[in-house]
């Protein structure tokens, strides 16, 4: 019986997928080629250009097979614990390697798809546990939770992505207080 080429394809797309994030944790976007990946993933670099035209497209599904999971926290009961601790996941997500070149790639390729994968899943999070210190009265009746969680969020994205000043939790931290004194206030 002859082997199962849907299976092999399968096998060469995720040493592929892999190759490519180990690869640009380990060297950069702009030093991470076509041909290291296919050398690394043990394949013909044509195998690559047949599923991928670029190093983009390929980093932004290997981002979304292999990417950071999403965690399932139940909410604490306390806003400002919650806000933080989102915060915080997305300041640690975009200070990992990883993470980080795969999203400055996806950036530089100008991949839109960039903000349905990665902001907002946790928009949404934020904004559905805002909804609901709303209804709790723990942020005023008229408060904006679309905007505040894009209040939270902005500085965040935006200090990683023009690297003004470290990404930390404590800078996380800092943007909840003040996001929370005015949605209270």
């Amino acid at each position: 019986m002859p082997p199962d080429a849907a299976r092999r394809s399968d096998r060469s797309r995720r040493a592929i997928l892999l190759a490519a994030l180990e690869l640009v944790e380990a060297l950069g976007h702009s030093r991470l080629t076509i041909e290291a990946v296919a050398a690394r993933a043990g394949v013909g670099k044509q195998t690559i250009y047949r599923w991928w035209p670029s190093k983009g497209p390929l980093l932004f599904d290997a981002f979304v097979e292999f990417g950071p999971a999403a965690a399932d926290e139940p909410p604490s009961g306390v806003l400002a614990v919650d806000l933080k601790r989102e915060l915080r996941a997305a300041a640690e997500e975009l200070t990992e390697r990883r993470f980080d070149q795969v999203c400055r790639a996806l950036v530089h390729e100008a991949r839109t798809d960039l903000v349905m994968l990665l902001l907002m899943p946790r928009r949404m999070a934020l904004e559905e546990r805002l909804h609901g210190a709303r209804r709790l009265g723990e942020v005023r009746a008229d408060a904006d939770v679309s905007t505040a969680a894009e209040l939270l969020l902005g500085p965040v994205y935006q200090r990683w992505f023009l690297r003004t000043a470290p990404l930390t939790g404590e800078f996380a931290d800092a943007v909840v207080d003040l996001v929370l004194r005015a949605l209270s206030g």
